[in-house]
């Protein structure tokens, strides 16, 4: 609304729907222009070929509003098109305080699901003022804009009811920072690879299945961290240092991993990871995957074989929190401007000191406590909670093609 009209004023609503093509936007203000209407808002939508437009425009001079409604139907049925002006005053009503972004990941998104989460929000105070489609795969997912509630009480409602109903829902803060600088910080075990390194390493010293099941125990949250990476780095002893070689081999990246890491520096971001595996695969992807930092254990090496003992500080839960806010630190990015993704008990604190914490195909307690949970074995789904589309990853991976 301009600065000289008020909430008082005289509108029109003109609304044009049908199918979509081009010349549809310039025809309709080609023909308000006639009128010398201002333009007091647009939205556009079109969803599989059909198009809604809507223009709310200032009333025209007194007398000619009945032949502005004449002229805009005959114009709209020469495009074989459908108009409807409706009246009325002023600007659309405020938004209420408390605005926040909700993205909906389904695989598939029902219509129940929908409606559950729609009627989640109206129930915590919420209106829903735009609703936009982010991907449609591998998972479909659609960005609520909500205001009338503040950010936190509204992601308490949704995640239980999005836990319940099998989508992911992720509730962030609307404002500047979104298009801000961004740090991403993951978990490397079971998060950006598919693989546990430790039990890749165990494989080849035989006992395998001894440390997987302490690693599961750790990840539940059952054992203390540091003495479970003890006890299961001494099955190791003796092993030639030739296999980090293998092992680096055999490491599989999480489908989407490269795409998310890519997209990220595409749009400025730092990423880097932290893991409580070691030194000697996390370094290989770092070189790899172009990443900006890497913290790790470091498996100890004497006379060419693995000495059952690592080196260095120990990066168990508390330490990767730690390594976040110093890895923010060297980027120069509030910690508020951090993502972090992990799976496992030991992410926690680092899940819980970022801006935003995505729990990734995590154990349940991990669930419970993030920010937000993911699913659904694609890395690259993330890129959506941080409302880049689909779209826009293709286009730019196309860019960088030619």
């Amino acid at each position: 609304m301009s600065a000289s009209q008020s909430s008082d004023d005289l509108t029109l609503l003109v609304k044009i729907f049908g199918k979509d093509r081009p010349g549809i936007t310039a025809g309709l203000f080609d023909t308000l222009a006639a009128y010398s209407v201002d333009v007091v808002d647009i939205e556009q939508v079109v969803t599989r070929g059909r198009m809604v437009l809507c223009a709310l425009v200032t009333q025209p001079s007194p007398g000619l509003e009945g032949d502005l409604r004449a002229t805009v139907h005959s114009w709209a049925e020469s495009m074989r098109m459908q108009a409807e002006i409706i009246s009325g005053r002023g600007d659309n009503r405020p938004r209420g305080l408390g605005r926040s972004l909700v993205t909906v990941l389904g695989h598939p998104l029902t219509a129940e699901a929908t409606a559950q989460i729609a009627a989640r929000i109206t129930k915590a105070g919420g209106n829903i003022d735009r609703i936009f489609r982010l991907a449609k795969y591998p998972v479909t997912a659609v960005e609520f804009a909500v205001s009338g509630v503040e950010t936190e009480p509204l992601r308490t409602a949704l995640v239980t009811e999005a836990a319940a109903l099998g989508v992911d829902v992720a509730v962030v803060a609307a404002g500047l920072h979104r298009r801000a600088q961004r740090l991403v910080v993951m978990d490397v075990d079971s998060t950006l690879i598919q693989d546990e390194v430790i039990e890749l390493f165990a494989a080849h010293a035989g006992c395998e299945d001894k440390v997987a099941e302490v690693t599961a125990a750790a990840m539940r949250g059952e054992l203390d961290f540091e003495q479970s990476l003890h006890a299961r780095v001494a099955l190791l002893a003796g092993l030639d240092a030739s296999v980090v070689e293998k092992v680096r081999s055999e490491v599989r990246l999480t489908p989407g991993a490269r795409t998310l890491i890519r997209t990220l520096k595409r749009l400025g971001y730092q990423v880097g990871v932290v893991s409580g595996g070691f030194t000697q695969v996390t370094d290989d992807l770092k070189d790899r995957l172009g990443l900006d930092f890497a913290q790790a254990n470091t498996l100890e090496i004497v006379d060419g074989k693995l000495t059952g003992r690592v080196t260095g500080e120990i990066v168990d839960r508390a330490g990767k929190a730690r390594l976040l806010r110093r890895f923010a630190a060297e980027a120069g990015v509030p910690l508020a401007q951090t993502v972090a993704i992990g799976d496992g008990a030991n992410d926690l604190d680092m899940l819980n000191a970022a801006g935003l914490g995505v729990a990734f195909n995590a154990k349940p307690v991990v669930r419970e406590a993030a920010h937000t949970a993911v699913n659904v074995p694609f890395l690259d789904t993330v890129l959506y909670l941080l409302g880049v589309t689909r779209e826009e990853v293709e286009a730019a991976d196309a860019h960088e093609e030619r």
